[in-house]
């Protein structure tokens, strides 16, 4: 992005079942209390963002199983262009405190990592490409194995396309958004395994210098 925003870009990554709705839920409310507005939304699809949301359903219908991986890649992107231009952008430039479920760092670790699809630097440039170069102030990873983020959700909810792949991609996909933590700046691990007070204490240490 060439022009400075006024806002703060939050996201949250991780498997399935890691936590992140609670732990967003959390921090809305921690920096609301600090008088900051607050902008929720998620990946993919996005919240007032009905062109990215119709994209959505596409990628999560399980119907669509024969999706190829080149095709579920570049529908990612082409809702993620519109989240970002319609929503995130206009949001930051308020100075709003924007939270993210998910953004680019979701797409390198399921369909690189995961999928096996191209080369890193070659997705990290396609997909800044279709972001405008937009990077998070910070990105929090929660991190678990992933059979027990499985086991959490599949207790509440039926699977969709990409909860009911094989176990192995989801280990790929978790060792994925590992090795991102380690190579990109603004990221920072925190184990997802803890209770909900301990993780939320832990989440907010790493905002607060944001703030």
């Amino acid at each position: 992005m060439t022009k400075k925003l006024k806002g703060k870009f939050i996201v949250f990554e991780g498997g399935e079942g890691s936590g992140k709705t609670t732990q967003i839920k959390l921090l809305k409310q921690n920096l609301e209390k600090c008088g900051i507005q607050v902008f929720l939304t998620r990946e993919p699809g996005g919240t007032d963002c009905p062109i990215a949301e119709k994209i959505r359903h596409l990628l999560k219908d399980p119907a669509n199983k024969n999706m190829c991986a080149k095709t579920e890649f570049f529908l990612f992107l082409a809702s993620r262009a519109q989240h970002v231009k319609q929503t995130i952008v206009p949001h930051l430039q308020k100075d709003h405190a924007v939270i993210c479920d998910r953004f680019y760092g979701s797409t390198l670790a399921y369909q690189h990592f995961g999928r096996g699809l191209f080369a890193l630097p070659e997705m990290k440039k396609i997909n800044s490409l279709a972001t405008g170069g937009l990077e998070p102030d910070l990105t929090i990873l929660l991190d678990m194995q992933s059979e027990k983020g499985l086991n959490r959700i599949n207790a509440r909810r039926s699977q969709d396309r990409l909860d009911s792949e094989k176990a192995e991609f989801h280990q790929k996909v978790r060792q994925g958004f590992l090795n991102l933590a380690e190579s990109l700046p603004n990221w920072q691990i925190i184990q997802a395994d803890d209770t909900i007070e301990n993780i939320n204490k832990k989440i907010w240490q790493k905002i607060k210098p944001l703030i």
